[in-house]
């Protein structure tokens, strides 16, 4: 799938930035209360959502839906704006990228439909299964995708009854203020409750903690990192925790190596690599190895390092302690590759290079468009590989095959909540690909790609010895 173009207005975007930036400002000087969707503390937030989400439950299923509709045209009203002041703020990602991500979230992420209930009839009567809503939800979002996933969790969590109450990264609080403050008045606008969702004004470590802990918070909904999950799931409460991958691509000697190269060059530089699903590292046997690398680098779009350049690149993203140099996520490849000495056009998306098994970049969730390359003898030798860098995240993985038997077997060994075959990653969360989409990939606690019925709780109604019309 080809990138959006869009127009390279700076001062236009520069412009916009700063009054939505001026506009946050003075509405932190305001008093809080629920006409927003902003608050000031936690505890108001919690209790302006308790409030709505009773009224949301004395609402009928269709006037549900009305709102769930008004979200996601709302959302898509104001996706450039969005979408233009996310890269301004976070300084991750690309705003053509972020428009899609935004479209994906307000049409793919499903609605009221995910919650029918189920019936089971036999000789003894009738059940009725239904999905409740838990309550009140905490939502904690991160930097890297604040706009998708405050849609994403919004439209699931409202679909399945729920109020929730979004502590966004520090780092990316304007954004998230901007996108709670469309969804909240689109909630108004039809006929919905205020309050039904609400975010904290000023996110910190601080209210992070104070929103886990808060006794009115049915269920935790965690989208980050390692620690921050660790911390939800150790609170003693019902938790969904979205982690960290390094998802390995396979690509063997059967794929469509054009095919191939075409779809990692996609999916490795979507957003600059800050999707945790990702093409993190390239696996390819030993007979395609050369083959791949050249179809890529024809496609106009990647540049491939020297080993001088690498290493070079290496030491810039990479600091003595081992760990990934956090002022390069989510960069251009350009600003990357600047910064090593090196400089390339603009047309270019992403970066590779030839590494050993052992380089850092290949075990690291590196999340920015610098990608390793490394040979492997055979197949199995890259099954064996493949499976030790993914390192028991169970989180995403991609292969290139036209061999039944060898995708299986890879699917089978990897155990992985996202697998791809021939395909960008992305497909795997129906950007291109058949399924819903979700921004919460709950590969730690075992939900997968959430939806409405992942923010509930089974009820059963039974009726005995009648109802059976057969």
């Amino acid at each position: 799938m080809g990138s959006t173009v869009i127009g390279n207005n700076e001062e236009l975007v520069a412009s916009l930035v700063s009054k939505v930036l001026t506009e946050l400002s003075n509405r932190c000087d305001q008093p809080s209360d629920a006409g927003d969707g902003l608050f000031n503390t936690v505890s108001e937030a919690v209790e302006a959502a308790l409030e709505a989400q009773k009224k949301l439950l004395q609402m009928s299923l269709e006037r549900r839906k009305e709102i769930i509709a008004s979200i996601r045209k709302a959302v898509l009203a104001n996706n450039e704006r969005l979408a233009a002041l996310a890269v301004s703020e976070t300084k991750l990602g690309r705003v053509e990228d972020k428009i899609r991500e935004n479209i994906l979230c307000a049409t793919k992420t499903p609605g009221v439909e995910d919650i029918q209930p189920t019936a089971i009839s036999g000789d003894c009567g009738l059940t009725l299964i239904e999905h409740a809503p838990v309550g009140v939800i905490a939502a904690l979002t991160p930097i890297t995708n604040p706009t998708g996933t405050l849609i994403n969790n919004s439209i699931g969590m409202i679909a399945a009854g729920n109020a929730v109450v979004f502590n966004p990264h520090p780092n990316a609080k304007e954004i998230s203020a901007q996108t709670a403050l469309v969804i909240h008045k689109a909630i108004v606008d039809a006929g919905g409750p205020p309050g039904l969702i609400g975010l904290v004004r000023v996110p910190t470590l601080d209210t992070a903690k104070e929103l886990i802990e808060h006794p009115k918070i049915n269920l935790l909904v965690v989208t980050g990192g390692k620690p921050v999950v660790s911390v939800a799931l150790r609170s003693g409460k019902k938790a969904i925790g979205a982690g960290a991958g390094n998802p390995p691509v396979l690509v063997d000697e059967t794929a469509n190596i054009r095919r191939a190269a075409q779809c990692i060059l996609d999916g490795a530089s979507v957003n600059n690599n800050i999707f945790c699903i990702c093409e993190k590292e390239v696996i390819a046997v030993e007979e395609i190895y050369e083959t791949l690398i050249k179809f890529m680098v024809e496609t106009g779009k990647v540049y491939l390092l020297t080993p001088e350049e690498a290493e070079r690149v290496t030491k810039l993203v990479v600091t003595p302690e081992g760990k990934i140099n956090g002022s390069y996520i989510g960069r251009d490849v350009q600003i990357i590759l600047r910064d090593a000495g090196i400089h390339v056009g603009e047309e270019y998306r992403l970066a590779i290079f030839r590494a050993a098994k052992d380089h850092p970049l290949v075990w690291k969730e590196q999340m920015m468009p610098v990608l390793p390359v490394v040979c492997v003898k055979d197949f199995n030798e890259g099954v064996e590989f493949a499976v030790k860098v993914e390192q028991g995240n169970r989180h995403t993985a991609v292969m290139h095959s036209t061999h039944v038997e060898h995708m299986t077997r890879f699917a089978k060994e990897i155990q992985t909540t996202i697998f791809v075959k021939n395909a960008p990653c992305y497909a795997g969360i129906g950007l291109g690909g058949e399924g819903h989409t979700s921004f919460t990939i709950a590969g730690p606690t075992g939900e997968g790609l959430t939806s409405a019925r992942s923010f509930t709780r089974e009820r059963r109604c039974t009726l005995a010895e009648s109802f059976r019309i057969i």
